[in-house]
């Protein structure tokens, strides 16, 4: 492991600052004292000037006598940001300009006894990819944040194969980099090594798996090989062949069963079971290699037939058609190198906490790090992967496409043992762009003609071939969204997968999510600020206003704070006070998304698919994001937990009819009472019916409707709720609530909420009742911190709720510091 310390500067200067490894230029001058935080206040602004030079990076370092001791040395860079010349002793070994390949080179007869330097020159991506802009003559079409970088218009991105968000995104600073992001090693082998190994299920009953396991080998010279494939954790004896070796690469297989399988499943359905396989490679009476690999056991297939007017888009795991619940995955830091594992692991879980069973990973990010699939394995989430394409059209010359084709096959073959893996995508958008957007009409005809024709051969030849030699099982989706190969957005609602931003974008009002509801609900969103707590940690007091030059600049959306202001006065009387406004921002975004996350549940199995934009956030801002930069649920995150629990009652209002709906997700039916009630917001149960529910495993169905007159004759709909529950031998499987007019007609009593906290496992248990109406109630500490299980919760009269939280402060401390804030307090 070549990582860790390491030294660098701009290239000309004298002086070598101190640098880790992995990283970043933006994270070492940091560290270095050299450049503000780059997300506090308006610092980014400020730090443009780093993208526009060169930079140096090298290590001394001595190597071991067993190192230079073997047949071959390699130098392997995980990943070099972006174009870089890496020289070993002064010899040039790498020349890099992709930041997701790995580049290695053999470095043996460089390699020397005593002291070696690795130096690594980084060229200024902006000095790289300016003239290849200028020479094109023409823009081609992305998103521009160019301005904020002094390029004005010149957009250039996409020039780059390197992270695109990096370039400033409507939720992301603009922050360039270059450096060494992922780790770099020297590995030594003798005879023989192996350069990858492919696991594939060939058939799967309960009985037997049989697989396949597909090596590529190196060799040094021809000769004899022993190739042994070892299931860990089981008795089975070693699946062994001997193998004939050449000089260079080849490959062979062999074939394994594993008798009584255990099956990976996703959250909710079952354990995902993962087995670990270890490969060994033997030869001249020593082991020359072991590799493990983790795998799942599982069939999945993309399913796509005609029905219902379109065409199916479903995923079925081991036989079971699977509704897919789950939200879209941005990098969690500008700066990637700095994720930490156990920010990985809080973003992970949080989804599995959410009920949540996929995270589509976008194509303007990166391919993730391994321990990101690793997790996915483990909490059972399936993971829809971009190639890394995203809102843009991209160059077609010979060496982009190679140096594409090259980036696609390396990381299609590091991920594709992952049972997590689902599905390969082409881009992110670029379908919308070259149709229904209308990006391409001012072009002139033939220009219009190459840039289709170089999206065609990208994403209809080179990347469906590279899916389907080196991860034949899965299936390759070219765009997302798309109705079909060659058919644009106007079909979506009935075939494929798709992106719904009437809401936001189109300014239509939530309840249009259902009227446009599709087969997979690939994006929709609405955005929200963060607390003040997050707020105040890149900002000053006197920053404390939306439209501030801190706040605009921590709102990357040029319709941001417009739209939330214009739909909160929709929805809500807007509040005056600053921290008001953040918290009724995430009860704004939580309820309306309630409202799309339950339609598209509830069209189940039209729609099998509901994933909102976004899970997380790359740097504190005002975005769609349901977790904060800092980790910190927002009120979205506590009501997806609830609108894709395995069980859902969903009660909604429908051509002068008031419905409820049970869904689940299920693989037994449920049989119930669905009890429901009108309440009086200040405690009385004015009307109350039950009738018996009878839910069939993995269906949606309405339980009972009602007239709407009927039900409010004599009532002031400003005054009541609907709630509904699906209760079992005495206990409450599923509950909602519906009110009947927006909340800003709501005639809202002054809660009168009071609270007891006592011990309980790894923190406290907080006991909440009102006599009346609390809306939306949320907790919060005065100081110190807290995860609370559940909050922005409506509290109804006269019903005690108990919400467990995390925290170190002992119960007596935790009460006295925490504070209640519900709708109410904000009608000031």
């Amino acid at each position: 492991d070549l990582g860790g310390s390491w030294e660098f500067h701009m290239a000309g200067q004298k002086k070598w600052y101190p640098a880790h490894v992995p990283g970043c230029v933006h994270t070492d001058l940091l560290a270095a004292g050299l450049i503000p935080d780059p997300f506090y206040r308006t610092n980014e602004r400020d730090l443009q000037w780093i993208d526009k030079v060169d930079w140096e990076y090298k290590k001394t370092f001595t190597p071991g006598e067993d190192l230079l001791s073997r047949e071959r040395v390699r130098l392997v860079f995980q990943g070099l940001d972006t174009y870089a010349r890496v020289y070993l002793n002064g010899a040039l070994l790498i020349r890099a300009d992709n930041m997701f390949r790995t580049w290695s080179a053999d470095c043996r007869p460089f390699l020397r006894k005593g002291p070696n330097t690795i130096l690594v020159r980084f060229r200024s991506p902006v000095s790289e990819d300016l003239p290849k802009r200028l020479d094109l003559g023409y823009q081609l079409p992305g998103p521009g944040w160019g301005w904020i970088g002094g390029l004005g218009k010149l957009g250039i991105s996409m020039f780059a194969r390197k992270a695109q968000y990096q370039y400033g995104w409507d939720w992301g600073p603009r922050l360039v980099t270059s450096g060494i992001w992922r780790p770099v090693r020297l590995e030594g082998w003798d005879r023989a090594r192996m350069e990858s190994v492919q696991y594939l299920v060939r058939s799967l009953t309960p009985k037997e798996a049989r697989l396949t396991a597909r090596v590529e080998v190196r060799g040094t010279r021809p000769g004899k090989a022993l190739l042994s494939i070892l299931v860990q954790g089981t008795d089975l004896p070693a699946f062994t062949r001997e193998i004939d070796l050449a000089e260079g690469t080849g490959t062979c297989s062999l074939d394994l069963a594993i008798p009584r399988p255990r099956l990976w499943w996703t959250n909710g359905l079952g354990e995902p079971h993962i087995y670990t396989l270890e490969a060994v490679l033997s030869g001249e009476g020593r082991i020359l290699e072991r590799r493990s690999t983790r795998i799942g056991l599982r069939t999945l297939r993309l399913v796509r037939k005609k029905s219902m007017g379109g065409k199916s888009f479903y995923f079925e795991l081991n036989g079971i058609p699977l509704y897919c619940k789950g939200a879209d995955w941005i990098p969690a830091d500008s700066f990637p190198s700095r994720v930490t594992p156990g920010k990985y692991e809080f973003l992970v879980k949080s989804a599995a906490a959410a009920h949540m069973n996929m995270l589509r990973v976008w194509g303007g990010g990166i391919y993730e790090n391994d321990l990101f699939y690793d997790l996915c394995d483990r909490y059972g989430i399936l993971v829809w992967q971009d190639f890394m394409f995203a809102c843009a059209l991209y160059p077609g010359d010979a060496p982009f496409v190679e140096n594409a084709t090259r980036e696609a096959a390396q990381n299609v073959k590091r991920l594709r043992n992952h049972p997590c893996l689902a599905l390969w995508c082409g881009n992110n958008e670029m379908d919308a762009v070259l149709g229904p957007w209308g990006w391409m009409k001012d072009f002139d005809p033939e220009i219009r003609k190459k840039i289709t024709a170089d999206y065609d051969r990208i994403f209809h030849l080179v990347l469906p071939k590279v899916v389907s030699a080196c991860d034949p099982t899965r299936p390759y989706w070219p765009s997302s969204p798309l109705a079909d190969w060659g058919v644009h957005t106007s079909l979506q609602a009935r075939s494929g997968d798709y992106h719904y931003w009437g809401v936001w974008h189109g300014k239509a009002m939530f309840e249009s999510f259902r009227d446009n509801v599709g087969r997979f609900m690939s994006e929709y969103g609405f955005q929200s600020f963060p607390l003040l707590d997050t707020v105040s940690r890149f900002s000053t007091r006197e920053d404390w206003n939306i439209d501030s030059e801190v706040m605009k600049a921590h709102q990357r959306s040029g319709i941001g704070n417009e739209r939330i202001r214009w739909y909160m006065s929709k929805y809500y009387k807007v509040p005056r006070r600053f921290d008001h406004f953040l918290y009724l921002s995430q009860v704004l975004q939580a309820e309306g998304m309630k409202i799309g996350m339950e339609t598209y549940r509830r069209a189940k199995p039209f729609c099998m698919g509901s994933i909102y934009w976004q899970l997380d956030d790359c740097w504190p801002v005002a975005s769609w994001s349901s977790i904060d930069y800092f980790g910190k649920w927002k009120a979205l995150q506590y009501f997806a937990r609830k609108a894709y629990a395995p069980l859902l009652v969903s009660p909604c209002e429908e051509k002068g009819r008031l419905l409820v709906h049970a869904v689940s997700d299920l693989t037994k039916p449920v049989t119930g009472t669905l009890r429901m009630e009108i309440l009086d917001f200040r405690g009385p149960s004015l009307w109350s019916r039950e009738v018996p529910a009878e839910i069939p495993s993995n269906g949606s169905l309405p339980l009972f409707h009602v007239e709407k007159k009927e039900i409010l004759a004599g009532k002031d709909p400003r005054r009541i709720l609907f709630h509904a529950a699906l209760v079992s031998k005495g206990k409450t499987l599923a509950e909602n609530v519906h009110y009947f007019m927006k909340v800003k007609d709501l005639d809202l009593p002054r809660p009168k909420c009071s609270f007891s906290v006592k011990a309980a496992k790894g923190g406290v248990e907080v006991r909440l009742e009102s006599p009346v109406l609390a809306k939306n109630v949320h907790l919060y500490l005065q100081k110190g911190s807290a995860f609370f299980e559940d909050d922005f919760f409506d509290l109804l009269p006269g019903r005690p709720v108990t919400v467990r939280a995390r925290t170190a402060l002992s119960p007596e401390a935790f009460e006295k510091r925490l504070r209640l804030l519900t709708v109410w307090d904000t009608l000031d």
